[in-house]
């Protein structure tokens, strides 16, 4: 049975163009091995050492601390304790990074939920360390979950395509602009509840989304660093320009902001499914420059 799951998993890992899948299997294995790891480290007595060994991997609001892990900025929005944070953050990042990843690209759903994470852990530091209100909550405070990069995704998808519609359970129709300003907005009324860091963070993850897709709306692409960070360390990628490049190919990148902006004009009024083949072939072709 073990190996009929490893090589499903092998199967959706390989599969081309699937960031957002490959963005949920690690979530998904990171939760896994951290609940092995704890019940067998309480298990054998040693529960203290997987609360020391955890905290190294949530972000805290110290910046003392911060100093001492800096890698946490990355490892707290790919970890998760409970399951019930686990299975909604990766339902909405599903949810919403498929609009995402369909009417954009792979590169964007990368870029928008490392951003995001990045971009929502910083805010979360730099109120926690500027606003007095917040003081007696920094040494003590640490932070985990992919939300801020979920609520990046939320926000770029609602700024793509504010009338793309989700039919709720008891609800009906929603268009997604009303979905993202609902959940921004429980975000910014709890900023001073219990779980305050990660509500900054949301908010912090959200505006990321919102810029990013404004900015590649006019021709600037935000998040080109963490894809060339990405592809540095892919190595398949790395070899792919130089088996497959040439002259005829290269013109695909060659596109107007004219051309995508009437692309995404077109997406907003009549839907992704109303583009040509063509249309397609240049959103998909732009979001990668």
């Amino acid at each position: 049975m073990a190996n009929f799951i490893i090589e499903d998993f092998k199967n959706a890992w390989n599969k081309d163009n699937n960031a957002l899948v490959k963005i949920i299997l690690i979530n998904v294995v990171v939760f896994v091995s951290a609940s092995f790891i704890e019940i067998f480290l309480t298990l054998s007595g040693a529960g203290d050492a997987f609360k020391l060994f955890i905290n190294k991997l949530m972000l805290p609001a110290s910046f003392t601390t911060f100093i001492t892990q800096p890698w946490s900025l990355i490892s707290y929005f790919f970890l998760h304790l409970g399951f019930t944070h686990i299975l909604w953050n990766m339902l909405f990042l599903y949810w919403f990074g498929k609009i995402i990843q369909d009417n954009i690209g792979n590169n964007a759903v990368i870029s928008l939920y490392v951003l995001g994470g990045i971009i929502g852990g910083l805010s979360y530091m730099a109120l926690f360390n500027i606003i007095p209100y917040y003081d007696n909550r920094i040494s003590e405070s640490l932070m985990l979950g992919a939300s801020a990069g979920v609520f990046s995704i939320v926000a770029g998808s609602a700024t793509l395509l504010p009338n793309y519609t989700f039919y709720l359970l008891f609800l009906g129709p929603v268009r997604i602009k009303y979905i993202a300003l609902f959940y921004i907005l429980l975000s910014f009324l709890d900023v001073t509840g219990s779980n305050a860091g990660g509500e900054i963070a949301h908010l912090g993850g959200a505006m990321i989304g919102y810029l990013f897709i404004r900015q590649l709306q006019n021709g600037v692409n935000m998040g080109e660093g963490v894809i060339n960070i990405v592809n540095f360390f892919n190595k398949e990628k790395n070899k792919k320009p130089e088996q497959n490049s040439s002259p005829k190919e290269e013109t695909k990148y060659d596109i107007s902001q004219d051309e995508i902006d009437k692309i995404l004009d077109k997406i907003s009024e009549t839907g992704y499914s109303s583009l040509s083949k063509n249309e397609k072939e240049k959103l998909f072709n732009a979001s990668k420059k």
